[in-house]
């Protein structure tokens, strides 16, 4: 793969870089508590306090974002500019966490709740329904991360600190998990992006590196990175940016050629 080209510095760990449907780059600021775009004119901010650690657009064009730091799903209208709590509890208690989301072919929002899982396995998946009411559909993980759903309707979990990528048949829950791919550590696997010939790229959390696998799971490359905490990526529908790999220690925002188109959302009418 080439070498990756720098978009943006200056950044407050940043993470979860998606696409508007307009075609422009968003991306949110763990510890700047704010989200941004990579407009014409150059980046725009958003200041939205919290700890916003993942985001996603609907078809509508309303981006929601997973805050670990007010433990609620978030919703943010770029039109207004303003964020708003959407949802922030479960079983009765409050989200443990969220970090990463994606929409279902029907555009529910599912996402992943670290819950801090790091030494025992308290980790979880839920997915929220159009009036906002949340419900598990797995649990037991090692500090779930990234999510995305394959080409093929799996849903995909990076499992950081077991350093291996999970799939699970999805349907009304999630039964056993088969594992996917094994990735570096010392840490482990966080974002991750689907193209339309089953790849995945991974965002390798401490080792620096961007691996990319095959739909079997098996390594077809690693890049290295100038830092060594990359935290996502995502494919460009358009391709001009190629994949794009946000990464802590340098802040920044970087752009990788590649000739891999992304998996676009199937999901039909929004239920969100």
């Amino acid at each position: 793969m080439p070498e990756p080209h720098l978009l943006l510095d200056g950044l407050k760990f940043p993470e979860g870089p998606c696409f508007a449907p307009d075609g422009t780059l968003w991306w949110v600021e763990i510890e700047g508590g704010r989200i941004g775009c990579l407009a014409p004119e150059g980046p725009v901010f958003f200041e939205i306090g919290g700890r916003p650690n993942g985001a996603a657009f609907d078809r509508d064009g309303i981006l929601w974002i997973a805050d670990q730091g007010m433990n609620a799903i978030r919703r943010f209208d770029p039109a207004m500019g303003r964020a708003s709590n959407f949802a922030d509890r479960v079983d009765g208690g409050p989200l443990g966490k969220p970090n990463d989301l994606c929409f279902d072919r029907v555009g529910r929002l599912v996402f992943t709740c670290s819950n801090d899982a790091r030494i025992e396995p308290i980790g979880y998946v839920c997915r929220m329904t159009a009036d906002g009411h949340v419900e598990k559909i797995a649990d037991g993980l090692m500090f779930p991360n990234g999510i995305a759903f394959s080409p093929d309707g799996a849903l995909v979990i990076a499992e950081t600190y077991r350093q291996r990528l999970i799939s699970g048949a999805y349907d009304d829950d999630l039964g056993t998990w088969q594992s996917l791919a094994s990735t570096p550590g010392p840490v482990g696997p966080d974002g991750m992006a689907f193209a339309t010939d089953g790849s995945v790229f991974v965002a390798n959390f401490g080792q620096g590196t961007v691996t990319r696998h095959s739909p079997d799971g098996a390594l077809i490359s690693t890049l290295a990175l100038p830092g060594a905490k990359p935290t996502n990526v995502a494919l460009d529908p358009s391709g001009a940016m190629g994949l794009v790999v946000t990464e802590v220690e340098t802040g920044a925002l970087y752009s990788i050629a590649t000739s891999a188109s992304p998996l676009l959302s199937t999901r039909g009418p929004s239920d969100v």
